[in-house]
């Protein structure tokens, strides 16, 4: 890997792309630390670290929004935006035109998905500052002071979405997904020194314990990463034709259907909705008392983020798998598939073989994302592995590996992967 890094770095174009890239995931970082003003950042803190259905939230922010920073919104606002999008994509006739008149449909759906960020933004933005006010986080409670608050939170979450999508365009990876993953990794250090201090005596925890959990955590990195790169290969058989003079076919290949098509986005998606009621109960007293059943540790927290995460898992896999745009393209290149006739049923079988192999994926994300409730159980240590975070981890890494191979490969280098 350091090899193949050294060889990117030796190409103009792809080591610009990579210094772009570390060079605006370094602005985020250094926005991270600059608070709100007119916030009392101690007192926000409290608050927010006593209602855990924020901790998911503050994991993907990367501490921002414990610390209430300008970018303590993060990319929420974005993500609960493109997945109304994508909905609304779904019934609404113009914008399902739209995604369909390609590049330029879809960056018109883009900035729709813009504007939908800014209002969600607004609104939970002004959510947080009037729930601070009331718990005498303001410095001033004055109407300038909220106003002051909101704008900064709102202009917060267009930076990073501006961050995101520069990342995607001129950098290396996909920019949303990379920024998640730095907030995740910033968290690292203060874990291990809790960790550290539990085995310290502090907690009063044995090593046995610790090692367990460490055990436990590197067989989960390892089957995140095979089933990452799982896959189920369909056998292609490609009819021999002759155009000219020259004979073109006669060759066996297959196509690979990845076991998680979806990566990450599932669990991401389903975080994001999940935490939209749980803050607007954390906000109104009236319906504190269903705040139990959305804490972390919850029976019916968990029910419902498995099934959102399944729901999302299929959501996003129909949308990027098109089983009969696939066919048609076998088809219309002299392939098909040993046993089944071109068009339709090839386009039924594949659709078949994608459902089931989806499910595997999907419940194998389900799995991975309460799998911190199971490993306090199991170790006993207060220390929450996440395995959500861990997987956001493992598939932006992957993904991004799999990106600088591409580029390498393009330019005749030996990549990450073998």
């Amino acid at each position: 890997m350091l090899a193949a890094l050294a060889s990117a770095f030796r190409i103009p174009d792809l080591r610009k792309r990579i210094l772009y890239t570390v060079g605006l995931l370094a602005v985020y970082r250094i926005g991270s630390f600059i608070p709100v003003p007119g916030i009392n950042s101690a007192v926000m803190e409290q608050l927010i670290q006593g209602h855990g259905v924020f901790g998911l939230m503050d994991m993907f922010s990367g501490g921002n929004l414990s610390r209430l920073t300008i970018f303590a919104l993060n990319v929420g606002p974005y993500i609960t935006a493109q997945i109304v999008m994508q909905l609304l994509t779904m019934v609404i006739p113009k914008l399902e035109e739209l995604a369909k008149e390609g590049e330029e449909g879809r960056r018109q759906i883009q900035q729709y998905t813009r504007y939908g960020t800014i209002l969600l933004a607004v609104i939970q933005g002004l959510a947080y500052t009037l729930w601070g006010r009331t718990a005498g986080a303001l410095e001033n409670t004055g109407a300038f002071t909220v106003v002051l608050v909101v704008t900064v939170l709102t202009a917060g979450t267009a930076f990073v979405m501006w961050l995101g999508e520069k990342i995607s365009e001129h950098g290396i990876g996909n920019g949303i997904s990379l920024i998640i993953f730095v907030g995740i990794v910033a968290r690292i250090p203060s874990g291990a020194r809790t960790a550290v201090q539990l085995l310290g005596g502090q907690g009063g925890y044995s090593i046995f314990s610790v090692v367990l959990f460490a055990i436990i955590a590197l067989a989960v990195i390892v089957a995140v990463v095979a089933i990452q790169e799982g896959e189920r290969r369909i056998p292609v058989q490609y009819a021999k034709r002759v155009v000219g003079r020259r004979m073109y076919g006669g060759q066996s290949r297959y196509l690979p259907l990845k076991v998680n098509q979806a990566g990450v986005i599932p669990v991401i998606f389903a975080s994001s909705v999940l935490a939209f009621p749980a803050t607007i109960i954390s906000f109104v007293p009236a319906l504190q008392r269903l705040a139990k059943y959305f804490e972390g540790g919850a029976l019916f927290y968990n029910i419902v983020y498995v099934l959102l995460i399944i729901f999302f898992t299929y959501f996003y896999t129909a949308a990027q798998f098109q089983p009969i745009e696939i066919a048609n393209n076998l088809k219309k290149y002299g392939g098909f598939i040993p046993g089944l006739r071109p068009g339709r049923p090839t386009a039924e079988y594949l659709d078949r073989v994608m459902t089931r192999i989806t499910l595997a994926g999907a419940l194998f994300l389900a799995f991975i994302a309460v799998l911190p409730n199971i490993m306090s159980r199991i170790t006993g240590l207060p220390i929450h592995f996440g395995g959500t975070g861990l997987l956001i981890m493992v598939g932006v890494a992957l993904d991004t590996m799999k990106q600088i191979e591409t580029q390498l490969l393009m330019r005749q280098y030996q990549g990450f992967l073998k």
